[in-house]
């Protein structure tokens, strides 16, 4: 019995062994940058990292990702200066781009329309408008040779808070736990496509049964109806507090937004106070190709062509 036990345990050894391997070989598990918060208490990417970025459980999107040495995405250095025109794109995992090669970023398709023009991507998943507006303000001394700044806002995500603090959910990730699951492949890789899951919700199940939660209580129709105005209410009011708060400037900066995922009460406070913005509904929409990814709404390499053609011919207007 003993042998026949030892036996079992070599061979899941060997079988484990093997599996990491092969996961590494065919490049399945996904390189996860590390992140960290600087000294300006900005949450980016620890700076000078590469590696791949894998979605999907048959590399559905395999594309290569750099951080810079200012802790973002990108092929370029960011190094502003008054004798240079440059514009920031600031954004979250849309910008970030880990979807596409980072040498064909949406920055750099713009770039390629607009030489004498330096694209900085300031992209990090999970940003909202809080972050943005605090690291633009964290780094007012680069951003103040930069001559426009474009943001990308989602409204129903990224104003959910009026006041900025770094988030230690996001920074959770870094824990030994999780640094530790990153340095296996194999386990990565199951987590990703789901092996993992059903094991979790079992788990979940047992303890469920040991520690019964709250009866939940329920809302009527009528109560239901009443939340999204007033969540779009609160949501207008954090948008103002913002930019009371870092003083934002309506003639450097312009907001990248999808009217199509916007409610009329936040578009009308914009055009009533005049902010300008970029409507990228107007590319996306009439599109005959699809311009997301087929398994998450990511924008794909035509919708990032679409709009990085329409900042484009948006900046030819703008720029001096």
């Amino acid at each position: 019995m003993k042998k026949f036990l030892k036996k079992i345990v070599y061979y899941l050894v060997l079988i484990t062994i093997i599996l990491e391997i092969l996961v590494r070989l065919c490049y399945l598990g996904k390189d996860t940058p590390s992140r960290w918060v600087d000294s300006y208490q900005v949450e980016k990417w620890k700076p000078n990292q590469q590696g791949m970025s894998v979605t999907g459980n048959r590399r559905q999107n395999f594309s290569k990702y750099n951080i810079n040495k200012a802790g973002f995405n990108s092929y370029r250095e960011f190094i502003p200066s008054p004798h240079a025109t440059e514009v920031a794109l600031v954004g979250d995992s849309y910008i970030q781009g880990f979807h596409q090669d980072y040498t064909n970023s949406i920055g750099k398709k713009i770039e390629q329309q607009l030489p004498t023009v330096a694209i900085y991507e300031y992209g990090y998943a999970g940003y909202d408008f809080a972050d943005q507006m605090h690291l633009i303000d964290a780094y007012k001394n680069d951003f103040k040779h930069i001559d426009h700044v474009i943001i990308y806002i989602k409204f129903s995500e990224d104003l959910q808070r009026g006041i900025y603090n770094v988030r230690i959910e996001r920074l959770a990730l870094e824990s030994p736990k999780n640094k530790l699951l990153r340095s296996s492949k194999l386990l990565l890789y199951a987590k990703n496509i789901g092996v993992l899951d059903p094991p979790k919700r079992w788990i979940r199940r047992m303890l469920s049964y040991l520690t019964p939660s709250a009866p939940q209580k329920t809302s009527n129709t009528s109560e239901q109806k009443k939340i999204k105005p007033q969540k779009e209410i609160n949501y207008l009011e954090n948008f103002k507090q913002l930019v009371s708060t870092y003083h934002y400037n309506k003639q450097r900066y312009t907001l990248l937004l999808d009217t199509a995922d916007t409610p009329a009460l936040f578009l009308t406070y914009l055009k009533e106070h005049q902010f300008p913005y970029i409507d990228i509904n107007e590319v996306l929409a009439p599109a005959i190709q699809p311009t997301t990814l087929i398994y998450d709404q990511h924008w794909n390499d035509h919708g990032r062509t679409l709009i990085a053609g329409q900042i484009a011919t948006y900046l030819q207007k703008i720029l001096p």
